[in-house]
């Protein structure tokens, strides 16, 4: 995973009325949580726009008052009318020590479906693993090229090293769906060698 640095202060006071001067001054209330105690300090707003306008995940090391600590951001709050960021909250990262996480998937090649009249359908966007930080990689990438019509990619098909999938095992990523007039992959492969077969279609809805 990347890193990205951020600089904060301690807040001076805690409460909702400091919380609105400092949203006013545009600054965020934040909390860094999982050490020996908590962390509440404030943040420029203008130093999330990086952070949380993006489908990746970082490793944020926050310095605060001269000290630097290495989380993660585990929950971020918006202004429900400006979806303004209002308080976010990390998770203070151990060395060794596995975090949870939902990382982004992202898809590589062109499926052998899709060549033949199929349909892309990405059910999953994002995925919720688990492992050490240092060792995640920034996003989930599957390799669709040989997926035929009416085949998928589930959770259990996926073997990352240092990623546990902690979604359910049946839970599909990716499938390659029928479309009508999509040639049968079979039909496809025939043609591809070479024999005389008239070429079949798919009889399902057009999407």
């Amino acid at each position: 995973m990347e890193s990205i640095s951020i600089t904060g202060s301690v807040r001076k006071s805690l409460g909702k009325a400091d919380a609105k001067v400092l949203r006013r001054e545009g600054l965020v209330p934040c909390i860094i949580y999982g050490g020996a105690e908590n962390i509440h300090f404030q943040v420029d707003e203008r130093a999330f726009n990086k952070l949380i306008n993006t489908p990746y995940v970082y490793i944020v090391n926050v310095e605060v008052d001269g000290k630097t600590y290495s989380t993660v951001i585990k929950d971020t709050q918006f202004h429900p009318l400006t979806d303004r960021v209002i308080h976010v909250d990390f998770q203070l990262l151990a060395p060794g020590k596995p975090v949870k996480l939902s990382l982004p998937i992202n898809t590589e090649g062109v499926s052998r479906g899709v060549l033949n009249g199929g349909k892309l359908q990405q059910v999953l966007r994002r995925a919720k693993v688990s492992g050490v930080p240092a060792e995640l990689p920034d996003f989930i990438t599957i390799d669709i090229s040989k997926l035929k019509i009416g085949q998928s990619v589930k959770v259990k098909d996926m073997k990352i090293r240092g990623v546990k999938f902690m979604e359910n095992e049946n839970q599909i990523l990716v499938s390659i769906k029928a479309k009508r007039g999509a040639k049968l992959d079979d039909a496809a492969d025939e043609a591809e060698d070479g024999e005389a077969t008239p070429a079949e279609s798919i009889e399902a809805a057009a999407e």
